[in-house]
């Protein structure tokens, strides 16, 4: 009774991390998190507001996104660090998912919204409870940061129409471009007076504010985190030009009244045909913020050797989404610049977060009236400048030198993605990511392999200055027997006995192989058997214990026409001392375990 008294907390901390930083907490805990809640509430105030008109929806959607699923993220949620709330590429493929079942600006289009995020949440925190975080390795790297550079590329194609004051739309970058194109004769001036130098103060915010903050005598740290408010500055100055000039009159499209108050009540929608519609994106949607989410979150946890749980993070960002979903919000996850603005800022716990939801609730009763003319053109500015960091140049490069297997991969991910749309995108990264992983994994890498002279040690004979014995073939097998690669290690045996007739033992080094499957072991024995009808001995040597004690369960080492030696060196030794003769060694006390 009372061994189960004591392990039921450690049971409810997996679940509710707050229970296990929350016995901590301090005062020192609680300063440190509501300095970083005040900045990053100052910092996602207007990238809220952007990114939920990147996704089609009102703006004061992005400010409900960024209230309860934050509160939600601090309860559940494992890395001390993360901001949770609506993110660029998430904000896209809302877009993407929704626009596709609602016209953008209807009571379906919102209602479709949550639904998507009440659909992510659902899946996530089932695959959290699952224990499934091992999703994340559905997507290898290169696919990630080209599906996420060619996003990049979309959402600031996407949001030049707002620069510019002209109409234009699309899915894909050619539509967006031509669309772009064609209705640069409807460009307004006053619009683009706004949205250009609002880009051009961004971009040198971004890069150029800091150091000269630093040159005047202000701390790295302290002007690092001013230069990243530089888009609350855009805001207040691009209000007063069009309230002061007055030019909502003259086609400066602002975003007008913004509603006040908390996040209401809301309900997805129940309609099993727009389920049906959208929990494919949602569950696209549910695996890129995962993987985007966890990615930060590991990265921020390894500076503080603090550690989280990816399964646990999936029931935490479930947690959120649905948090959105019924407070009217949209799909949200972990955003990598204002988590690392929460880190830089010195947030302890997650508790920085949910003071952080207070900071929005308290703009959402009070600052919205001040918006009613902060011009479009500003938030697509902001949106601009924030993804364009997203874009990375340099991975191709690095990618074509390294592998160019790889590079086949982020490069068809970035073209598809721009070419047929981000859920296309997502689902031609992980199919390219398989099809690489199912070729490679079909064609092994497998040497022959020599004693290098004077010591024990085998390498590959076209590496290095090795001795062979003539009649004697070592090979070295670097990879899992498997059913994706049987038949080719079965061809490649005998293609290399066929090339040395004189070779009566081969031996199969198997140091590397770390399973032999059903179609693994029928190889193996095929291979066997047709070196014996050619007078040859197969010997194994180097083979692992767990691969021993499934092949003990066959019949194969009954059938083996040499013997299982427990080093190379002894299986080598004793092949050129045989000969032609074969072994003379009793096979019980050749045979070994590793």
């Amino acid at each position: 009774m009372a061994k189960a008294a004591a392990s039921s907390p450690s049971v409810l901390a997996r679940y509710f991390p707050i229970l296990e930083w929350g016995r901590s907490y301090n005062g020192d805990a609680l300063s440190s998190d509501l300095v970083a809640a005040v900045i990053v509430t100052i910092m996602l105030i207007p990238q809220s507001l952007a990114y939920a008109l990147l996704a089609g929806l009102p703006p004061v959607v992005g400010l409900y996104a960024s209230i309860l699923p934050l509160v939600a993220y601090a309860v559940f949620g494992t890395s001390r660090t993360l901001a949770v709330g609506p993110v660029a590429v998430v904000s896209l493929m809302t877009a993407s998912a929704v626009g596709a079942v609602a016209a953008q600006g209807s009571a379906e289009y919102l209602e479709a919204a949550i639904t998507l995020a009440a659909l992510s949440g659902v899946m996530l925190f089932v695959l959290g409870v699952l224990r499934m975080g091992f999703l994340a390795n559905l997507l290898s790297h290169p696919v990630i940061s080209g599906f996420i550079t060619a996003s990049g590329v979309l959402i600031a194609t996407s949001q030049l129409r707002h620069v510019l004051g002209v109409p234009a739309g699309g899915d894909t970058w050619p539509e967006m471009i031509g669309s772009i194109i064609a209705g640069l004769d409807q460009l307004n001036p006053w619009t683009l007076a706004i949205g250009v130098p609002a880009v051009l103060f961004l971009f040198w915010v971004r890069k150029g504010l800091k150091p000269l903050l630093v040159r005047i005598g202000m701390r790295a740290r302290v002007a690092d985190l001013v230069a990243k408010a530089g888009p609350v500055v855009a805001v207040a100055v691009s209000i007063v030009a069009v309230a002061s000039l007055g030019l909502a009159a003259r086609g400066v499209n602002i975003t007008g009244e913004i509603p006040s108050g908390l996040p209401p009540f809301a309900m997805p929608g129940a309609d099993l045909s727009l389920i049906e519609q959208l929990w494919v994106p949602a569950l696209l949607i549910s695996i890129i913020g995962f993987v985007e989410s966890v990615s930060v979150a590991q990265t921020l946890a390894a500076k503080r050797r603090q550690r989280i749980a990816p399964d646990q993070e999936l029931i935490g960002l479930g947690a959120a989404n649905m948090a959105s979903a019924f407070s009217g919000g949209y799909p949200v996850t972990g955003g990598f610049a204002r988590s690392v603005v929460n880190f830089d800022a010195g947030a302890q716990t997650p508790a920085a977060g949910a003071f952080t939801a207070v900071g929005i609730a308290l703009a959402s009763l009070f600052l919205t009236p001040l918006l009613f003319n902060l011009p479009i053109a500003t938030l697509a500015a902001t949106i601009i400048v924030a993804v364009l960091s997203l874009v990375d140049l340099k991975t191709p490069r690095r990618l074509w030198t390294y592998s160019r297997a790889d590079f086949a991969a982020h490069v068809a991910t970035i073209a598809i993605t721009l070419l047929a749309g981000v859920e296309m995108g997502v689902i031609a990264g992980v199919l390219v990511g398989l099809l690489l992983f199912l070729w490679r994994a079909s064609r092994p890498h497998a040497a022959i392999v020599g004693r290098v002279p004077g010591t024990e040690h085998f390498r590959n004979i076209k590496r290095h200055n090795v001795f062979t014995e003539e009649h004697v073939l070592s090979i070295r097998i670097d990879e899992a027997l498997t059913f994706l690669n049987a038949r080719w290690l079965e061809e490649y045996v005998l293609e290399q006995v066929s090339e040395r007739p004189k070779v009566r033992h081969v031996i199969l080094m198997a140091s590397a192989v770390n399973e032999i499957d059903a179609s693994g072991l029928e190889s193996l024995e095929a291979i066997n058997h047709r070196l014996a009808d050619a007078g040859i001995k197969l010997h194994l040597s180097e083979v692992k214990g767990p691969v021993m004690d499934r092949l003990q369960r066959t019949h194969f080492l009954e059938e083996l026409s040499g013997k299982v030696y427990l080093s190379q060196a002894r299986a080598f030794s004793e092949a050129v001392r045989d000969g032609e003769e074969g072994l003379a060694e009793p096979a019980d006390a050749a045979r070994g375990m590793i």
